[in-house]
């Protein structure tokens, strides 16, 4: 979503990086550039102002002038400032008596059965007994989504036919509290557009039981309607955060960076993929690294972390050292990698010059490699993963056909084995010294 804004802010930094002493002309020129650049992500015009403005008032002060790296501290102040803009982060309270009640709201289409679900299971990884609630009797198959995304994740999900939402809340509250529940997550109707009354049934379902957190969804990608949506909900109903969905889409990113400032609601979690482990809690930090093309290395170690399997690295990392690398690991570390989401996204946390040369690569095709590596290793016998040395020209020629690829690609395949080999037994008798010479 913030591709464009991440590159042409990098082409400012870099212009600005040229200048060994910087002007007041560099710095109006810089902030010019740098308006231009928010105003077409779709931020906020009232945003953009004050936000360049602040910048430009530092930036010509002497916090720059006296620097040894007038361009660094200039970055510095950007990065700064636009974490000001981001709004500080809020943490979901789940205080105070249980069952802690969270309400989603939203527009029809924001992404609230989903997120719902996302959310169910990222506080159950927390350690807390969540329930879902289908309190969406209107929609077309809602009340069959949100429950078959609960038996995905495991999660029990309440409904009841032929009874009001507020009197569906109050007996699932009900059940909550009998059932040891501590987390009850209701997944609300939403309509084309904000009406009187869907206004008052959730006011209803406010009155039946003590609502902890009423998060507000939107759709990150209808631009500019998202504040409109915000202030909207925000009239009627004590929203006490936002939760974005979309982030990963194509369409500028401007709402999210103009939301906090103009509608004051502090953004708690953003939805980051199609998968149910893709929600972030909200980080303006990391996530003005990521817009200004720094990355996002702590995020990067979150995914590893929730993606790898502790036990299983260890005893990887043990046979590696060893020198013992066969086709079978080189398959078992690329599921590894599968794990931690697409391509795109692992892309845009590689910080420095990691990452801008990633943003070179189309992930698409790096996506399309690593399928076909799978479906090479895929289709030879357990015999032959552990010794590649077998595989001789019509070896090749089957698992070729049998994985619907061409024998080049097979051979491309075990190129890259042959290299990786070769790599970890440098490793091996370096203890591990070398690692950064040789990934260079």
């Amino acid at each position: 979503m913030f591709e464009n804004l991440t590159s042409r802010l990098t082409d400012i930094f870099e212009n600005l990086r040229r200048h060994g002493r910087l002007s007041e002309a560099d710095v109006d020129q810089a902030m010019r550039e740098v308006r231009m650049a928010l105003l077409e992500a779709d931020v906020h015009y009232s945003v953009v102002k004050s936000f360049t403005q602040r910048v430009k008032q530092r930036a010509v002060g002497q916090e720059v002038s006296k620097a040894l790296n007038p361009a660094q501290q200039v970055i510095k102040i950007v990065n700064q400032e636009l974490i000001a803009t981001l709004g500080e982060p809020s943490e979901l309270n789940l205080k105070g008596a249980r069952p802690s009640v969270i309400m989603l709201v939203g527009l029809q289409g924001s992404g609230k059965t989903t997120a719902a679900a996302k959310l169910a299971k990222k506080l159950r990884g927390r350690g807390e007994r969540v329930m879902l609630v289908a309190a969406d009797p209107y929609r077309p198959a809602a009340v069959k989504q949100l429950q078959t995304l609960g038996e995905q994740i495991d999660i029990p999900v309440f409904y009841q036919e032929n009874i009001s939402p507020p009197a569906l809340a109050r007996q699932a509250f009900q059940a909550a509290r009998n059932g040891g529940i501590s987390v009850m997550i209701l997944d609300t109707a939403g309509r084309s557009q904000m009406d009187a009354e869907l206004m008052d049934e959730l006011g209803a379902i406010a009155r039946k039981v003590s609502i902890t957190e009423t998060l507000l969804v939107v759709d990150a990608m209808i631009g500019q309607e998202a504040l409109n949506v915000a202030q909207g909900f925000r009239q009627e109903l004590p929203v006490s955060g936002l939760l974005m969905t979309k982030i990963d889409g194509d369409a500028r990113g401007g709402a999210a960076i103009s939301i906090r400032e103009v509608t004051g609601i502090p953004i708690k979690y953003l939805g980051v993929g199609e998968s149910l482990d893709a929600l972030e809690v909200y980080s303006p930090d990391r996530l003005a690294s990521r817009i200004l093309g720094m990355g996002d290395v702590l995020g990067l170690v979150q995914k590893a972390e929730s993606a790898f399997d502790q036990q299983t690295a260890e005893k990887q990392a043990e046979k590696l050292m060893r020198g013992e690398f066969s086709l079978e690991d080189f398959a078992n570390q690329l599921k590894q990698m599968r794990k931690l989401g697409p391509f795109s996204q692992l892309m845009e946390m590689l910080p420095g010059q990691m990452g801008q040369v990633a943003r070179h690569v189309d992930p698409r095709d790096a996506e399309d490699q690593l399928k076909q590596i799978e479906a090479v290793i895929n289709s030879m016998t357990v015999e032959e993963r552990r010794h590649p040395k077998l595989l001789n020209a019509s070896r090749r020629r089957r698992i070729a056909s049998g994985s619907g690829q061409e024998v080049q690609v097979v051979n491309q395949v075990m190129k890259r084995f042959r290299d990786t080999q070769r790599l970890i037994k440098k490793l091996q008798k370096s203890g591990g010294k070398d690692f950064g010479r040789l990934i260079g």
